[in-house]
This record gives C-alpha cells, sequence and structure tokens, in this order.
C-alpha cells in the first residue's frame, strides 16, 4: 500500500512536470478554443483508446467546432460550444468550469437504470443500523452482514472498520453495496479494499502521459493490494454495482473482482479510470481531464466500466413491494441458493 501511494505522488508530480503548455496570446474566442482543444490534444491520455472504441477522431472534432466559433460569439454561447466539444470524450472526469457552469457527460449513468432506492434501503436496514465514519451497516433478517458506503470523499477509520468487521462476525456473508458512490480518494477505496484479503495481491497497471502524441506513455506500473494490518473478512462476499459506482469506486471494484471470495452483483460500474488532472485555458476557466489510465491485470482498459458477474436490475413488481432485486439476489448467492 505505501509503494502505491508513493507511485501515486509521483505520478502526480510527474505530470506537473509534462503537462506545461505553451501560453496562447490574446483571449479571444479563438484563442480559448485552440487552447481548450491543444489541452486535450496533447495530455488527455484516452484518445487512441476511445478512437479504437467508438471512432472518436479528434482532429475531426477541431474541424466541425471551429465551425461554430466567432469573434463576436458571447461568453454564454463559448462556453456551450466549448462543453459540447469536451462532451465528445464522453467522460465524467472531463468538466468545464466557469463562472456561467460546469459541464459534465451525464450519458454513462442516464443511460442505465438507476438500480437504487434509499427508501427501500430503509427496509432491509431497519431500525438499528450503525452510521459512523464513512460506512452504514446492519446485519439482515438473515444473517447477511450489510455494509453500504456511499462515497469514498471521506475517510474511513482504521478502528471503525476493525469494530465494524468484529459486529459483523457472526454473519454467514457479506454484502458491500456501492451503488452511487461516486467515487473520492483513492487511497480510501484501497484501504476499504484490503480488508478483504490475506495476501498481497495484483489489481492491475496504472501509467500517465510522457510527451504530447496521443500513445506518448510511460511504461505500465503494477498496482497492488496490501493485506490490511486490521481485522479482515474471511467468508464470502458480494459487492453490489449500478452505473453510478464510478472514478475511486470503479477502482475499488476491480480491486475486489481480484480477490477469489468476492462476486460482483448487479450493473457494470460507471467507469471513470482515468487519474484526473486539471488545467487553464487564457479567459481562466478550468478543465479537467482524465491523465493517468488503470487497467486491470489482464491489461484491459477500465474507463467504461466493470462488467459483474451476476448482471441483475430492480425489477419493477420488487419496487412495487419495497424489494430490491439486487439485495435479494446478493442473499441468494451468499446463501448458495
Amino acid at each position: 500500500m505505501r509503494k502505491y501511494i508513493l507511485y501515486l505522488c509521483i505520478t502526480v508530480q510527474a505530470l506537473f512536470a509534462s503537462c506545461i503548455r505553451e501560453d496562447i496570446s490574446g483571449n479571444t474566442p479563438e484563442s480559448n478554443f485552440e487552447s481548450l482543444w491543444k489541452i486535450i490534444d496533447e495530455q488527455y491520455c484516452f484518445l487512441e483508446y476511445k478512437h479504437e472504441e467508438y471512432g472518436l477522431d479528434w482532429d475531426e472534432v477541431h474541424t466541425r467546432y471551429a465551425q461554430r466559433i466567432t469573434s463576436d460569439m458571447t461568453w454564454e454561447n463559448l462556453y456551450e460550444v466549448l462543453s459540447d466539444m469536451v462532451n465528445e470524450l464522453r467522460d465524467g472526469h472531463v468538466n468545464l468550469s466557469s463562472s456561467i457552469g460546469t459541464s459534465q457527460y451525464r450519458a454513462w449513468f442516464d443511460a442505465f437504470p438507476h438500480n437504487f432506492s434509499d427508501s427501500i434501503q430503509s427496509n432491509y436496514l431497519g431500525k438499528d443500523y450503525v452510521n459512523s465514519s464513512g460506512i452504514t451497516w446492519s446485519i439482515l433478517e438473515n444473517n447477511i452482514g450489510y455494509i453500504y458506503c456511499e462515497s469514498f470523499s471521506n475517510g474511513i477509520g482504521d478502528g471503525n472498520l476493525d469494530q465494524t468487521l468484529n459486529s459483523l462476525a457472526v454473519c454467514d456473508g457479506l454484502i458491500v453495496d456501492v451503488r452511487d458512490n461516486g467515487g473520492g480518494n483513492l487511497t480510501t477505496a484501497q484501504k476499504l479494499a484490503a480488508r478483504f484479503t490475506n495476501e498481497r495481491v495484483l489489481v492491475g497497471y496504472m501509467y500517465h502521459k510522457t510527451g504530447p502524441a496521443h500513445n506518448d506513455f510511460s511504461d505500465p506500473k503494477p498496482v497492488y493490494i496490501e493485506p490490511s494490518d486490521g481485522i479482515r473478512w474471511q467468508k464470502p462476499v458480494v459487492v453490489l454495482t449500478n452505473r453510478r459506482a464510478y472514478s475511486a469506486t470503479n477502482d475499488f471494484v476491480n480491486s475486489m473482482n481480484q480477490f477469489p471470495n468476492v462476486t460482483l452483483v448487479g450493473d457494470k460500474t460507471g467507469g471513470g479510470s482515468g487519474l484526473p488532472f486539471s488545467s487553464e485555458i487564457p479567459c481562466g476557466w478550468s478543465i479537467r481531464f482524465s491523465a493517468s489510465p488503470m487497467l486491470d491485470p489482464e491489461m484491459n482498459h477500465l474507463e467504461f466500466g466493470i462488467d459483474p458477474d451476476v448482471k441483475v436490475d430492480m425489477t419493477s413488481e420488487d419496487i412495487a413491494q419495497g424489494k430490491d432485486t439486487m439485495i435479494e439476489t446478493a442473499c441468494r448467492v451468499l446463501k448458495g441458493q
């Protein structure tokens, strides 16, 4: 774990060193357009991959969007055009931020069933659930443990994890629900994953941009999960996922997917495997973009999400009865039914 954190720090430092761009004089619609296009062209990490996946041609994007830029356009119109352009990347980590607003590509989850309801979830949590330090947990009526982690933005204390897993030790199995978890701190996600392995496990590879060409990357560096020094779970685990499990949560799901006692149940995750980085265009607007890709142990990209072992959606019939189809399926998997 310490080696992985150290590598993250080195990677970010390298990105700062390699992402210095030439200043484009002036603050016109044309110069801001050219600046934004060039930042993505030289520093975004998935241009080649997305060309292969869905035919993205960043040069063609330049030609097409340049036709929408005029010297007398308003800031609002410029923001709209530039937002549309970066949304061509189909990446939730790409956001153009300005005083007008912040762009967001939403189709990565809007085109899929939500597959989560907090009101239905409360039927399973009951009245005796515990909410502490970033996680909510309870013991279901069938003696299955249930942990819900809604975000990795805040730290999860080691002592809290010890107490939680110790309290759930009487259960026959455990559900770790990360639906609607939009991500946060990668180290927090890795800390939770470390509670589910007894040995050092290769969970993937990471590399970063080293030059302006689309395929200028460092050699892939292996990423490992080291077992926690605290209490570790030894029984079967189901991880519940939906399309809004994104970014650091996508990384968490990938890590858990490498452990032999873990089954993924639900919908494909949202993806977002690129470590984000930020830059700025002449008018002062900020652009965040994916800069360092993460791959699984077989060197497969994780940018567009991770498929579950057991695919299931929440059905309208179950929803009408206050049941969570995905939790019910997870319980059957853990009971061997």
